[in-house]
């Protein structure tokens, strides 16, 4: 019964800032891992970071494409996980999923349970 709703996608300009949310039901999220996962036209699909849960080590993991520049976070007690993104860039266009799962594990997560409707994020000028 677990299912993901997420938020915040949009257009930005270069350099711009987008907070992406993904809203949990059905789990204690405190207990999940998060992921974000994005896909671009033409591209593979590519995680972009990882959040563990209580008990899951405080792994924080970022794609080396992102680091310094997205920040992963999460409010359990509202069932939500954040993608915060800053200095956006063009190539940052793509479709962003959140996922869900690696129950008391740590990140990276082999396998998701489920996985949010996408977002789109638009990078231009």
């Amino acid at each position: 019964q677990l299912q993901l709703v997420q938020s915040g996608g949009g257009l930005v300009q270069p350099g711009g800032s987008l907070k992406l949310s993904c809203r949990a039901s059905g789990v204690t999220l405190e207990y999940y891992a998060i992921g974000w996962f994005r896909q671009a036209p033409g591209k593979e699909r590519e995680e972009v970071s990882c959040i563990s849960g209580t008990d899951g080590g405080g792994n924080i993991k970022y794609a080396d494409s992102v680091k310094g520049r997205f920040t992963v976070s999460r409010d359990d007690a509202k069932n939500t996980g954040y993608l915060q993104m800053n200095s956006l860039k063009p190539e940052d266009t793509a479709v962003y999923y959140c996922a869900v799962g690696g129950f008391l594990e740590s990140c990276p997560v082999w396998d998701y349970d489920s996985w949010g409707q996408g977002t789109q994020v638009t990078v231009s000028s």
